[in-house]
Parts: structure tokens; C-alpha cells; sequence
């Protein structure tokens, strides 16, 4: 199932972008999809199209757009141990420019040039985020309550933090149901506390997950983190997920 490149318009300029989208004629549930720190890449690619063999139509914006498009950082076809630190380097200060007041600009750019997709149903859409993509995630479903019924972020990076604006703080104001896939060591207990606090407080079906054994990044099959038995439980956690709030395509 090939992807098409598209950009997207935003108050920022254009930000390049994959879709994947179910064979045949006919509209499809909608679904934003955030990657990792390490961008849009193969990997990505491959969990769209599976994503979109499920019947959903999947959006994967470059979030490192104002810098040129993706990649923006040149990658290895898997990303070890021993070269991980210095890509990292280079990457965090694409991450840092991703302030809330960009964030949430993008989001609503995104989320616009989602749903006018002729090949995606009307109606509210998922988004879904891996590493700092869950707090990007998270950013979109409280900003746009009406227009996201489900939020899933894995292996979530700079979700809950001490920050006046952190991601967990906006939860109160979620309408979106949530799972959180959480590795061993991503939130420490009382950041854990705090998450589920917040989502209490939205009176919102949700579910926060320890993977057992799993280490940040489990999802992503080009790094050592890859947890094969981890990637198949986000699979099914995301898929019910989606097919209780959107239904499939």
C-alpha cells in the first residue's frame, strides 16, 4: 500500500507530510499521527500503512518542518546504541523549538487539512504520538475536544512535567477518550499520580498502561529499543481504541 507526500499549509509555512490511506474508493475515519524525536522515516511509514490497512486514512506530519523537510537530520536505517546520543544532540534543539504556541498552531493546521481530505469521513478524528509526538498528541485533543474522540500516546516523553504549561495540565479540558502506553521508567510514580489525577478530573474513559519490561522507545523497530511483545500490545491496545471511538473504514 504506497503513501503520498503532501504539504500541508500552516500559519508557519508548509509542512511535508505522508498519508496513508485504505485500497479502494469511499471516506475513512481520519487519524493524525505524531511520530518520535527521530522524525518521519521508514518505520513511520510502515505503522501507517498498517494503520490504514485497519481502515483509517493517516496523516504523519514533519514536525521539524520550518527547518526543510524531512529528513532533517540524516538517520541510519537503524539507530544503535553507540549512535543514538549524538543524533539525540542534534534533535533537541529541533525539539525545543517546538514551543506550545507552535505546537498548537500546527495542531489546528493539521487537524484542518485532515478533515478536508475528500477521502476522510466527517466527523472527529484520532490522534495518536510516540516519544514527544504523545505530548503533541495530548496538546491537539485538549485544544480541539470537539473535534478529537481519541488520544493514545506511547512511550511519552515531556508529557507531565513541572512546566506552567505542561501537556497533563490541559487534560481537565478532554472530551477524548485516552490510553497511555507507558514504558518502564517513562513517569516516575508520582508523575504517574499526577497523569491519572488529571484524567480523573476530565471524567473521560481512559486507561494508563505499564508495559512490562519495556524500555522508551519500544515501539520503533529501527532501534535497539524495540520490544517485539511491547509492539504488538500497542497495536492492540491502539486498534480497540479506535474501533470503540471512530470504527474502522
Amino acid at each position: 500500500m504506497p503513501t503520498r507526500t503532501l504539504r500541508i499549509p500552516t500559519p508557519d509555512g508548509q509542512a511535508d507530510a505522508i498519508a496513508a490511506l485504505p485500497a479502494g474508493s469511499g471516506r475513512h475515519p481520519g487519524v493524525l499521527l505524531y511520530t518520535d524525536a527521530f522524525g518521519v522515516r521508514p518505520v513511520l511509514e510502515d505503522m501507517a500503512r498498517e494503520l490504514a490497512e485497519h481502515g483509517y486514512y493517516v496523516l504523519v506530519p514533519n514536525l521539524y518542518y520550518r527547518r526543510g523537510p524531512a529528513p532533517v537530520v540524516e538517520l541510519p536505517p537503524h539507530i544503535g546504541e553507540e549512535v543514538r546520543p549524538g543524533i539525540i544532540g542534534e534533535l533537541m534543539p529541533l525539539v525545543q523549538e517546538l514551543t506550545t504556541e507552535r505546537v498548537l498552531r500546527d495542531a489546528g493546521a493539521y487537524l484542518g487539512f485532515l478533515t478536508a481530505q475528500p477521502e476522510v469521513d466527517a466527523g472527529p478524528v484520532a490522534v495518536t504520538g510516540y516519544c514527544v509526538g504523545a505530548a503533541l498528541a495530548m496538546r491537539t485533543a485538549t485544544a480541539h475536544p470537539g473535534r478529537v474522540a481519541a488520544v493514545a500516546g506511547f512511550h511519552p516523553g515531556f508529557l507531565v512535567t513541572d512546566a506552567p504549561d505542561s501537556p497533563h495540565r490541559r487534560i481537565p479540558d478532554l472530551t477524548a477518550e485516552v490510553h497511555i502506553g507507558l514504558a518502564e521508567g517513562d513517569l516516575t510514580p508520582e508523575a504517574h499520580g499526577r497523569l491519572d489525577k488529571a484524567l480523573d478530573a476530565a471524567g473521560v474513559r481512559y486507561s494508563t498502561e505499564v508495559y512490562s519490561g519495556a524500555v522508551h522507545g519500544f515501539t520503533m523497530s529501527d532501534t535497539d529499543a524495540f520490544d517485539l511483545a511491547a509492539f504488538q500490545r500497542h497495536w492492540d491496545r491502539l486498534l480497540a481504541l479506535l474501533d470503540r471511538t471512530l470504527g474502522g473504514g
